[in-house]
Formats: structure tokens, C-alpha cells, sequence
């Protein structure tokens, strides 16, 4: 347990506008205002919010490349009773970007952390989407190498909420086909540009958005909702019995002769078997 100590400097989490200016609060331009250093993500970026709302204050970059060396310093800063204002690109400090390494070293130093609320994409996204919004899981962006990607899906294959995700326009096509293959052909929902003049939302399922974007260019960051998992984990192989693999197989929205060879060539039984199996069970297919 860490103690705060009031000889010591604050630590503003300010959230800024994921697109609109109008969603910036009173609350947070104080904090920039007051603050003795503000800490930036891209400080470009940032220096046009600062002068759209004429505030003058010491930028100081602070981002993933940069986070070790700046880390120490702005930590230094705040033990030296400085006030430090800590804001990304977008939305809150910490979701999907290096702040949260700042906070986690502030709270273990015994630095107060002051979160300064305001606009959020993933929420947005979330409570615009007609899916549950609660209990729901953030799972930020998924690693950019596809074999990391599907292990990852794989892990969340089952979670019983709905799953919020970030994704870049020039990776979203191949993303929800990974998706599409590990969760099935689920019921979601795509944002872009959220709170911006073109902002718009797709609802449907994870297949259909798929056509859509084949319709029109990916534009813009997207926000993935989708609907939650079964809740529980795969049997284990040695417990699973194979007709019920190939009965999961297609329930996920692989087609039933798909299913059939792949249990078969796995489990090394016969094609013939399985279906004979299948049939019994009033679950005939086609040849």
C-alpha cells in the first residue's frame, strides 16, 4: 500500500477530444491551464489543442519511444512538488497508449493521480452500438503479426461480454476475417470517426461488415464491438467427444463437410464414421 504525500506534485490524467473541440470540459482546460508541465503524446498534435483554447504551458513529450528517458524525468518533476498534466492524442491518458506506465510509477512512488474525465471512444462506440453494454471487456488493438493476432483471439475466444477493440483502417478487412475464422460469424458493430463531422456506424455482423468495407475504402480509426462469447472454455481434446468438435466446428460457422474432414484427418478416424454419427443425430449433409 502507498501513501500519498502532500509535499509532493499532482498528476493530472486530462482526457481531450477524440474529434470534436465542443467535448473538451472546463474542468480539463483548468488542469492544462494550471499545470506546470503538460505532457504530450505527439506535442504537435497537442500544441493546436492548446492554442485553440489559448493556453500557454511547457509541452514536454512524452510517448513510447520515449517513455524510459521522460518517464524518469517527469517522475522527478512530480516528486519535486511539480504539477504535471499528462494527455494523448485522444481521449483518456493510459487506454491503449504509454500514460498508463507514468501512473502505475507515480502510485508507487506515492505521487497522487488525478483523473480529469471527458470523451471516450471505446465507451461511445459501446453505448451506440445495440449490443449489451454490460459487463463488457477492452481489448484495445490486437498485436499486428496475424499468428500473435489469432493466438490472442483464441484467448478471448470465449469471454461472456461484449468485446470492444481498436483497429487501424489499413488492417481492419484483415482483422475481422481473423475474427471471422477464430469467433464466427458474430453480431457486431464497426465505428469511425466518432464525434467527427463524417461520423458513422455499421451494425451487423462480423461477415456483412466485412462486404461493406469491400464497398468503400476503410476511412478513419474504427472502434470493433462485438457481441460476447459463450462464456466458457473449450473442452479439452481428450475430453471432447469428435462429433461434438465437428458439432462446435459448425456452430462457430464452419460448413459441415469442412468440419467433417478436419475432426477426421485430427482425431485420424474415419470420414464415413463421423457422418454416419452426424446422420443419427437427424444432422444430415449433402455430398
Amino acid at each position: 500500500m502507498t501513501t500519498e504525500k502532500t509535499s509532493y506534485g499532482t498528476l493530472y490524467l486530462c482526457a481531450t477530444p477524440i474529434g470534436n473541440l465542443e467535448d473538451m470540459t472546463p474542468r480539463a482546460i483548468r488542469m492544462l491551464r494550471e499545470a506546470d508541465i503538460i505532457a504530450a503524446e505527439d506535442t504537435r498534435h497537442t500544441l493546436q489543442l492548446l492554442n485553440h483554447f489559448e493556453i500557454k504551458g511547457r509541452l514536454v513529450r512524452y510517448d513510447e519511444h520515449s517513455k524510459e528517458k521522460q518517464g524518469a524525468y517527469l517522475l522527478e518533476q512530480l516528486l519535486d512538488g511539480k504539477n504535471i498534466a499528462l494527455v494523448s492524442d485522444a481521449g483518456f491518458p493510459g487506454i491503449a497508449d504509454p500514460g498508463e506506465a507514468l501512473a502505475k510509477e507515480a502510485i508507487e512512488a506515492g505521487v497522487r493521480v488525478v483523473p480529469v474525465p471527458g470523451a471516450n471512444a471505446a465507451l461511445c462506440a459501446l453505448i451506440a452500438s445495440g449490443l449489451p453494454a454490460y459487463p463488457f471487456f477492452f481489448g484495445g488493438f490486437l498485436p499486428k503479426s496475424r499468428r500473435n493476432r489469432k493466438e490472442q483471439l483464441e484467448l478471448w475466444q470465449h469471454i461472456p461480454a461484449t468485446i470492444i477493440l481498436y483497429e487501424a483502417p489499413h488492417r481492419i478487412k484483415e482483422v475481422l476475417q481473423d475474427i471471422l475464422e477464430c469467433w464466427g460469424d458474430r453480431p457486431m458493430a464497426a465505428a469511425r470517426e466518432l464525434t467527427k463531422l463524417h461520423e458513422e456506424f455499421y451494425r451487423g455482423t462480423v461477415s456483412s461488415c466485412l462486404a461493406w468495407l469491400e464497398e468503400q475504402a476503410p476511412r478513419g480509426e474504427f472502434c470493433l464491438v462485438l457481441a460476447p462469447g459463450e462464456g466458457k472454455a473449450p473442452e479439452t481434446e481428450a475430453e471432447l467427444d469428435p462429433l461434438d468438435e465437428v458439432k462446435q466446428l459448425i456452430a462457430s460457422g464452419t460448413d459441415k463437410k469442412t468440419a467433417l474432414a478436419h475432426v477426421a484427418k485430427k482425431r485420424r478416424i474415419p470420414k464415413r464414421e463421423l457422418y454416419n454419427q452426424l446422420i443419427s443425430e437427424g444432422e444430415g449433409i449433402s455430398e
